[in-house]
């Protein structure tokens, strides 16, 4: 069973995005246009589940899906879109998961969408600390269920995600 737990922020957390970064690039090496550090882990002083998200700008899906074995042997399981239409996603680590990769072509809206949230929090600390509140009660109230968790905080996240947008003037 997966734990749903949130922990203070580790200054660790950037250097193990380093890290990871650096062993995707080897792995995928031209596939990849960009790739970025995002969710709760990005955001310096966020309480976190300690899962490191992992953003990758691809040049193409289809090339990409033919990295699954190379994913595989880096230690990752590629799950196709999960629920997001042009999204490839990936998981590291059995029940204790320690990376999420999502993957979408370059220029794709949902890219714009993840560093704008990330960007929100860094720049609104009183909206990363609201934020917190929120996943420390969600891990407490969702009883190990990460599909609860996630409903839990759904209305705070698109409430801020339009926010961060309007920001962007997107």
């Amino acid at each position: 069973m997966r734990l749903v737990t949130v922990v203070p922020y580790n200054n660790q957390w950037p250097e193990i995005f380093e890290f990871e970064n650096s062993l995707l690039l080897m792995t995928l090496g031209r596939v990849i246009s960009k790739v970025h550090h995002i969710g709760s882990t990005s955001v310096p002083g966020l309480a976190a589940k300690p899962v490191i998200d992992i953003l990758l700008e691809v040049t193409d899906l289809k090339e990409l899906d033919r990295c699954n074995e190379k994913m595989k042997q880096a230690g990752y399981v590629a799950r196709g879109e999960n629920g997001i239409p042009n999204r490839r996603y990936f998981t590291k680590g059995e029940e204790q998961r320690s990376h999420h990769v999502h993957a979408f072509v370059s220029g794709d809206m949902q890219i714009a969408k993840h560093l704008a949230f990330r960007d929100y929090l860094i720049n609104y600390k009183e909206v990363a600390d609201q934020y917190a509140a929120i996943k420390r009660a969600a891990a407490l109230e969702s009883d190990n269920d990460i599909h609860r968790y996630s409903a839990l905080k759904a209305d705070f996240i698109a409430n801020h995600l339009r926010l961060a947008l309007l920001d962007l003037d997107l």
